[in-house]
C-alpha cells in the first residue's frame, strides 16, 4: 500500500441535487480511509452520503440554488466553508455544473483550496457538446456525425439526412430551465418535424441545439474512460471499461460495470487530454458503431459515479490520485487492476428486473464483426466494488435502501407486476449479495457514526461476482 500523508483536508462539492449520487459517497470513502478529514458541500442532510462515518461534516450549497453565468454565490459558500475548516483544502468538484463554476471563480479561490489548474474555461468548453465536437474534428477523434443547425428548417434537413431516429442534444444542459416540459438534455427524435419543433425552442433552453447519428445500443457498444493527470496531460492514473447494464437499460448509467483495458479507447482518450493539457480527472462516454470504431459521445471534466471501478491492487483511485498530486506528493505507479467489476445496487436492480438477467459470459463473437481485444482469464475475475454497501460503513447503504424503497414504491410494483420469476430471483440476488458480505465481513464492526472518526488502516475487499 503507498504511502499517503493525510495532513491536508479535503471538500467534495455537489451541486447536482441528486441524493442517490453515490459518486460522492466513493469520494468521501476513498480519502476518509486514507485519514484525510473530508467535508461535502451537497444538498441539506448529504442524503445517505450523509450517514457516512468517513464524513467529518456537510455544509449546505449556495442558498437558492446556482446560477452557472454567475458563479459568486457559490464563491460565497466556499468562502464560508473554508472559514470552518480554519487552513487549506483540495476541492473536489463531482458533478459538470460544479466543475465549471469552480473554474471560473478559480483565481479567487487559490489561497483557500488546492485544486487543479484548468485554463481558458477547459470544463465549461469541453463539456459544451458543440465544443467537444468541433474539438474532434480538428483531432481526428472519432465521433458521431454531428450537425448544428441555424434554423427549423435546417434542423428538420439535418435530421432527414442523418438517418431518423437521430439524436438530439443541447450543447450546455446546465443551462435547462428547471421543470421545462419537454426539454432534456438528450432526446431521440423520430420525425423531422419534432427536430424543428425542438430548434424553436433554442431559446428556452439556453444553448444550441445538436443532432447526432443514432448509435444503436446493443452488448459490447457502451464503453468508459476515467483518468487522473498531472499538468500537460500526463495520466497518473487512466483505464477503459465496459458497461454490462445501464439504467435506464441501454441508454443511462453504469448500473454494473467491468475495468476491461482496450488500445482504442485510451489511446483517443489520452490523446484528447494531451492534446488539452488536461489537469485533473476526467470521465469520458464511448460507444461503438456497426463498424467496431469506438465514438466518443460525452465528456465530463470531473470523476464519473463509477470512478471507484478504477482501484488498483494497492487501492489507488483517481480521486486519491489527484489528492496525492495537488498535495506536492509522489502518485505511486499503478499496479493492476483490470477485471474489476462495479456495481450500483439501486440502478442494477431496476436495470437487472427489467432487462430479466444479470450480466453473463460475453456472448460469442459474430465472425464478421470486429472484436476488440479480450484481456486474460484473470481478469474477467476481477473483485467487485459496491457503490453504496461497504462493511465498514453500512449506513449509508441503509439510508439509501430505506430512501429508494420509500420513493419508488409504487413505480417499483408497477415495475415488478408482470415479470418472470427468474427476473425476480435475479433481481433479490442483487441485494442480497452485499447484505450477506455485509455478514461476514462486519465480525464487531460498529455501524454508528462517529464525528471524528478513525479509519481503519486498509478497507474491507469486496467478494467476486459469481456468474450464475
Amino acid at each position: 500500500m503507498h504511502a499517503f500523508a493525510n495532513h491536508v483536508p479535503a471538500v467534495v462539492l455537489r451541486l447536482d441535487r441528486n441524493p442517490f449520487h453515490h459518486g460522492t459517497l466513493g469520494a468521501v470513502r476513498s480519502l476518509g480511509r486514507k485519514g484525510v478529514e473530508v467535508h461535502a458541500v451537497v444538498e441539506a442532510g448529504g442524503g445517505p452520503m450523509g450517514r457516512s462515518r468517513y464524513l467529518r461534516a456537510a455544509h449546505a450549497g449556495p442558498a437558492g440554488g446556482l446560477d452557472p453565468e454567475a458563479p459568486e454565490a457559490l464563491l460565497d459558500c466556499l468562502a464560508g466553508v473554508s472559514e470552518r475548516i480554519g487552513r487549506p483544502a483540495v476541492l473536489v468538484a463531482m458533478d459538470d455544473l460544479s466543475a465549471i463554476a469552480v473554474s471560473r471563480i478559480a483565481p479567487m479561490l487559490r489561497d483557500r483550496f488546492r485544486m487543479p489548474h484548468q485554463p481558458d474555461n477547459l470544463p465549461a468548453r469541453v463539456a459544451d457538446k458543440a465544443e467537444l465536437s468541433r474539438l474532434c474534428s480538428r483531432w481526428d477523434v472519432p465521433h458521431p456525425e454531428t450537425v448544428v443547425p441555424a434554423s427549423g428548417t435546417e434542423a428538420a434537413e439535418a435530421a432527414r439526412r442523418l438517418g431518423l431516429p437521430v439524436v438530439a442534444k443541447w450543447s450546455r444542459p446546465w443551462l435547462l430551465p428547471a421543470g421545462a416540459d419537454g426539454l432534456r438534455s438528450t432526446t431521440l427524435v423520430h420525425t423531422t418535424a419534432e427536430a424543428r419543433r425542438l430548434y424553436e425552442r433554442s431559446a428556452e433552453a439556453g444553448s444550441r441545439l445538436l443532432l447526432q447519428r443514432f448509435l444503436p445500443a446493443g452488448p459490447d457498444t457502451d464503453w468508459f474512460f476515467h483518468g487522473a493527470f498531472t499538468r500537460g496531460g500526463r495520466p497518473l492514473l487512466a483505464g477503459s471499461g465496459r458497461k454490462e447494464l445501464s439504467w435506464p437499460v441501454r441508454t443511462g448509467l453504469t448500473a454494473v460495470g467491468r475495468w476491461l483495458p482496450d488500445p482504442a479507447v485510451e489511446e483517443a482518450a489520452l490523446k484528447l487530454a494531451e492534446r488539452l493539457g488536461y489537469q485533473g480527472i476526467l470521465d469520458l462516454d464511448f460507444r461503438r458503431d456497426e463498424r467496431g470504431v469506438f465514438r466518443l459521445v460525452d465528456f465530463n471534466p470531473r470523476p464519473g459515479a463509477q470512478f471507484r471501478l478504477f482501484t488498483d491492487t494497492a487501492g489507488l483511485d483517481v480521486v486519491q490520485a489527484m489528492y496525492l498530486d495537488l498535495t506536492d506528493q509522489r502518485v505511486p505507479r499503478p499496479s493492476g487492476g483490470a477485471g474489476r467489476v462495479f456495481v450500483a445496487e439501486n440502478y442494477a436492480l431496476l436495470a437487472a428486473v427489467r432487462g430479466r438477467s444479470l450480466p453473463r459470459r460475453r456472448p460469442a463473437a459474430d465472425p464478421a464483426a470486429p472484436a476488440p481485444p479480450v484481456p486474460g482469464p484473470a481478469a474477467e475475475r476481477g473483485r467487485v466494488e459496491a457503490a453504496w454497501f461497504a462493511g465498514d460503513d453500512v449506513r449509508p447503504f441503509l439510508a439509501m435502501l430505506a430512501a429508494f424503497l420509500g420513493r419508488g414504491a409504487a413505480k417499483g410494483a408497477r415495475a415488478l407486476r408482470g415479470v418472470p420469476a427468474q427476473g425476480r430471483r435475479t433481481a433479490r440476488a442483487v441485494v442480497r449479495a452485499p447484505r450477506q458480505r455485509g455478514r461476514e465481513q462486519q465480525g464487531g464492526t460498529s455501524a454508528g457514526s462517529v464525528s471524528r472518526p478513525a479509519p481503519p488502516e486498509a478497507s474491507a475487499e469486496p467478494d467476486e461476482l459469481v456468474s450464475r
